[in-house]
């Protein structure tokens, strides 16, 4: 029997911890895990998925090097106007209305980077 894990944990290596944390909150409401580590701090979301896990970069780290984090919302536009009211633009709002199958039909997406330079996105494939 084979067993398919699921994605407990992404974890981004920044400079800035505190910074990092706050975008993720105002974004996407997500709230801290208590933690008594030092250079480490964990956010979930309150709608479940997995945790985003925040860990001090080395000074000889690279931070944001090829991360990508996407969020499923179900109206993209409707997120990323509220997000530019909070000061947190994204780039334009792309749709992709081709590709194989109905999985690829209608889906919009838009982009914008965390404070660290990782890559983030909103986007509305697989949501109902």
């Amino acid at each position: 029997m084979s067993i398919t894990p699921a994605i407990s944990r992404v974890i981004l290596y920044v400079r800035d911890i505190e910074k990092v944390a706050l975008f993720y909150e105002t974004l996407f409401g997500m709230e801290r895990i208590e933690s008594e580590g030092r250079g480490w701090l964990e956010l979930r979301s309150l709608s479940g998925g997995c945790l985003v896990a925040l860990h001090q970069a080395a000074k000889s780290q690279k931070s944001g090097a090829a991360m990508k984090l996407v969020f499923g919302v179900k109206d993209v536009r409707a997120f990323t106007e509220e997000a530019a009211r909070k000061g947190l633009p994204f780039g334009p709002v792309h749709r992709v209305d081709h590709g194989p199958g109905l999985e690829f039909a209608n889906i919009e997406f838009a982009n914008i980077k965390d404070p660290a330079g990782n890559s983030v996105s909103v986007s509305s494939r697989g949501i109902g």
